[in-house]
């Protein structure tokens, strides 16, 4: 009865936390169905109908539309070029044990205490000069680089507990490295890639600084950018509704992601921990 109250009294805190989190989102959600006199007339109640005529606005008439599918191809490309990046990187590391590998290691740790903020400027005349400047090929390729370091320190941690057994009898059946490293080992370490993967996504997803900076157009706008233009918009218009729906469109795929792989997460986050 006594270790029943406790962990009754301990659960309190996170309840009422979980509370205070979710309620501004509901309270988003809610908004997104309201017009701009319900939104100000009851602002705490529940909507007096659903209308989805301030997503369709957002959508169409503010551009969230397009700037959607701008951020899933930038999120998409740059989780694939960077993992396509960081796996060999990782894999040579930790197996191939090649002179220096320990100071390349230590490098990538390093680059990880280095603020991006400090790259914007010398990136922003790079691409000026290679006529990049604008271009969502040249971000996602971006968003990959500045995210190789981390990705190679989380897939390390978990290649170290991959069999070398494995690896020396694919070896004698004849299989090239590369063959070994994507067909033996990576299907071992998927775990640790659905990590740094959705980890990545979640950055690339949300990041709002270097599309600002390195694109021009508003064709081009990731949702960051777009939803940085409707929240300006809505304060002058009372676009509230529309804003409210924009921002409810940018949540729904991270929580829906999230919701798909919360396992796989947090498996890959306790098995990063222990064999690193």
């Amino acid at each position: 009865m006594k270790k029943a109250l406790i962990q009754t009294l301990a659960r309190i805190p996170l309840i009422v936390w979980a509370v205070l989190v979710i309620y501004p989102i509901i309270w988003m959600f809610l908004g997104a169905f309201k017009d701009y006199g319900e939104i100000f007339r009851s602002p705490w109640a529940l909507p007096e109908s659903f209308d989805f005529g301030n997503f369709v606005q957002a959508w169409t008439e503010f551009g969230i539309g397009q700037s959607f599918f701008n951020s899933l191809l930038v999120t998409v490309l740059g989780c694939a070029l960077c993992l396509l990046l960081s796996l060999p990187t990782a894999y040579a590391i930790e197996r191939v044990r090649f002179k220096g590998s320990k100071v390349l290691f230590n490098v990538y740790l390093a680059s990880m205490m280095i603020p991006m903020v400090l790259g914007w400027i010398p990136l922003f005349f790079l691409l000026l000069e290679l006529q990049l400047l604008d271009n969502l090929l040249a971000l996602s390729l971006i968003y990959a680089v500045t995210q190789v370091p981390f990705t190679v320190f989380i897939l390390c941690s978990f290649l170290s507990g991959v069999p070398k057994d494995l690896e020396e009898a694919a070896a004698i059946d004849g299989m090239s490295q590369y063959g070994i490293l994507f067909k033996i080992v990576a299907p071992l370490v998927t775990t640790g890639i659905i990590t740094a993967s959705i980890m990545n996504a979640v950055m690339y997803w949300n990041e709002y600084f270097m599309a600002l900076i390195f694109l021009q157009t508003d064709e081009k706008n990731t949702l960051g950018v777009a939803m940085d233009l409707l929240a300006n918009e809505a304060e002058y218009t009372n676009a509230w509704g529309a804003l409210f729906a924009g921002l409810s469109i940018a949540i729904i795929p991270i929580m829906v992601i999230y919701a798909v792989f919360q396992r796989n997460i947090t498996k890959g986050m306790t098995e990063g921990a222990l064999k690193g």
